[in-house]
């Protein structure tokens, strides 16, 4: 089943970078900017990762906490985050499960292909751990903007 709009997220305990326990319950109290993204280290990941980077204190000044998301490992992920300074949470989804929760675990179709991988969607959650706002297909040029807009109008 996937979660909606409106809906309380998912509890189930994930794994950081870092190899810490987490659930998205922890973050109670914040926003959450929940992002999925394919892979580590590739063009869009590392722009998008980036962006979410150089904005990191507007969210932060929101009360809000970035979280990525991608079925990269926890060595990947921390080269990745050491590589391009990354200051927030990426959670290791080896077994897609926090993907599958969310609808974000897709089938991609290549024109020589077809396998099953992230689909680049940001998810708002409120400081309730409700789901305010979803973003799917996500184009990163802009999208921190929007993301940061939401927050704004919607959940200060």
């Amino acid at each position: 089943m996937t979660t909606k709009i409106g809906q309380k997220v998912p509890t189930f305990p994930v794994l950081t970078s870092e190899g810490k326990e987490v659930s998205l319950a922890d973050f109670q109290g914040k926003a959450i900017v929940l992002y999925f993204y394919p892979k580590d280290n590739t063009p869009g990941c590392t722009t998008q990762a980036c962006s979410f980077r150089d904005d990191y204190e507007s969210f932060a000044d929101l009360n809000a906490e970035i979280i990525g998301v991608s079925p990269d490992s926890a060595t990947s992920h921390q080269n990745f985050k050491q590589k391009h300074d990354l200051p927030f949470t990426l959670i290791v989804d080896e077994d897609h499960q926090l993907a599958e929760a969310f609808g974000a675990w897709i089938l991609k179709k290549k024109p020589d292909r077809e396998y099953y991988g992230n689909e680049r969607a940001t998810f708002i959650i409120d400081k309730d751990g409700i789901i305010r706002e979803e973003y799917r297909k996500v184009k990163v040029d802009g999208h921190t903007e929007e993301a940061l807009q939401f927050i704004r109008e919607h959940l200060q």
